[in-house]
């Protein structure tokens, strides 16, 4: 759980913080020093924005924040809560409770309040797209580091790279995020590269951020249970692309939804494109392009030869998957509209590494290549283990499960998928939760033709090593599913687990079978 309050915000007066988003009916010298809107996290001195959610009100938990210690309430009326039964909950905790209209909306302009509008002093980058927003925001902060302290928010944790804290939600809410780029601010971030989820677009978590560029990568049907339909997460990702601020748009032109995100951007927005297509016509109404004129597949990395608007050079990577070249050409756009010439951006994407946990590469050489990703849906494991074949030149092993008590619809997808494209499959557990691993198992067989030939290891540190010693040179595991997660969720109990950590051991066991 994060801190409730950065180093650099300040205490304010209750009148001044809701100025312009409610008329305090009282003379009020309360100071509000902090603010929250998990009633958990309130404390004394705290503003709790009690906002009305889609199954609950935050009002329902005003009685704990009140024992908490919290100075105030601001409350969202609504059908339930009008004016009267508000008064009558303010005599009852003896604590102002102020009507704001709309607060679920507003929450993230009083947040940006509290903690002095960070955004406004960095460029902010925002990434949005199914896949690839945390790959891109990483390369993107390491390629700007020569320029200016680039920090990362997104799956992974926030923070610099290499120094990532991670204890604080993937997510944060509106409040959170505003002290989460504060907190970045304070410790020298010129510019931040950050996950746009279509949630945080929908539920308005990123409303007050003040957005330098907006970044899409793809839009697939991943997401299809989060959002109810393809349409609706395809709209809340193009939200972004209608922030006022915005000063460029770096759009995947491969993407179907191109053009729809091109059509949202507000009049005098830069736009720049990116393909992965030799013969895509970019320059149509692109300020900025870059296209791949060709993609050689080395044994543990990438030869991209770049064709641009302002010229045409190479990019020799240690990264492997025909998505990462579409990842790195989404930076090499971003580094142009910055003003970076293209001999010296394709000299920064040549120092690229992977990023923990997405299609990291552990081996190779005289023992097998095994690759950790976080792979968790059908259309990421298909891309996975497609974009893996390229580099393999032998067999291709496939270890992965599904979640407990989750979009239990793809599971039999991802079986077909991994049987279909993989010499070799071994089912185990992926955070199964409170549910039975082997009904988990039993669903992903129902997807398969030949279910009988798949291995079943529960034990998901038994299933790597049991895959790895199966392997040999020139064959390929693909570990898939938890990427850099360290935490392996089995109900009540919670356990230290890392993929990354046990491929690492296996490979040692196997290169340790013939001493």
């Amino acid at each position: 759980m994060i801190a409730l309050q950065s180093a650099a915000a300040r205490p304010w007066s209750l009148a001044d913080l809701l100025a312009g988003f409610a008329a305090l009916p009282f003379e009020s010298g309360l100071r509000v020093e902090r603010m929250a809107l998990d009633s958990r996290q309130s404390g004394p001195g705290c503003l709790f924005l009690a906002c009305r959610g889609t199954r609950r009100h935050g009002l329902e938990y005003a009685e704990q924040a009140a024992e908490n210690g919290c100075v105030a309430i601001a409350a969202e009326p609504d059908g339930r809560w009008g004016q009267t039964d508000l008064a009558r909950l303010s005599a009852e905790l003896a604590l102002p409770v102020v009507p704001v209209a709309h607060l679920s909306r507003r929450a993230a302009e009083i947040a940006a309040r509290f903690f002095g509008d960070p955004s406004r002093a960095m460029d902010v980058i925002g990434i949005t797209g199914s896949n690839g927003k945390t790959s891109v925001g990483h390369f993107a902060a390491r390629a700007l580091a020569a320029d200016v302290r680039c920090a990362v928010i997104g799956a992974l944790g926030s923070g610099f790279p290499g120094e990532l804290d991670a204890s604080g939600p993937t997510a944060p809410d509106a409040v959170g995020l505003q002290q989460t780029l504060s907190s970045l601010h304070a410790r020298g971030a010129g510019a931040v590269a950050m996950d746009v989820s279509s949630a945080a677009l929908e539920q308005g978590r990123v409303g007050a951020v003040r957005f330098s560029h907006a970044l899409f990568t793809n839009l697939t049907g991943d997401h299809f249970d989060d959002h109810g339909s393809f349409e609706r997460d395809a709209e809340a990702k193009r939200r972004l692309f209608r922030f006022p601020e915005l000063a460029w748009a770096v759009i995947n032109h491969d993407d179907p939804h191109a053009a729809s995100m091109v059509q949202a951007l507000p009049q005098g927005t830069g736009l720049a494109r990116y393909s992965l297509e030799p013969n895509a016509d970019l320059g149509a109404d692109a300020e900025i392009w870059v296209k791949a004129r060709r993609i050689e597949v080395l044994p543990f990395g990438l030869r991209i030869a770049v064709e641009s608007a302002v010229g045409s050079g190479e990019v020799v990577v240690r990264l492997i998957g025909r998505f990462n070249a579409a990842n790195l050409l989404a930076v090499l756009a971003l580094l142009l509209t910055r003003g970076l010439t293209l001999e010296a951006a394709l000299e920064r994407l040549c120092d690229m590494r992977g990023v923990p946990g997405r299609m990291e590469c552990f081996g190779g050489g005289c023992a097998p290549l095994v690759v950790v990703d976080h792979a968790n849906s059908p259309d990421a494991l298909e891309k996975a283990l497609s974009h893996l074949r390229l580099h393999c030149t032998g067999r291709l092993l496939t270890v992965f499960g599904c979640g407990g008590e989750r979009e239990r619809g793809k599971r039999a997808l991802m079986g077909e998928v991994a049987e279909r494209l993989s010499d070799r499959v071994i089912l185990t557990d992926d955070n199964p939760r409170g549910e039975a691993g082997d009904v988990i198992c039993a669903d992903i067989a129902n997807g398969m033709r030949r279910p009988s030939d798949a291995l079943i290891e529960r034990q998901r540190a038994l299933a790597i090593r049991r895959a790895v010693a199966l392997a040999g040179p020139g064959d390929a595991v693909l570990v898939a599913g938890k990427g850099h997660e360290t935490i392996q969720d089995m109900g009540e109990l919670k356990v230290h687990f890392s993929d990354r950590a046990q491929v690492v051991q296996a490979l040692r066991e196997w290169a340790g079978r013939g001493a």
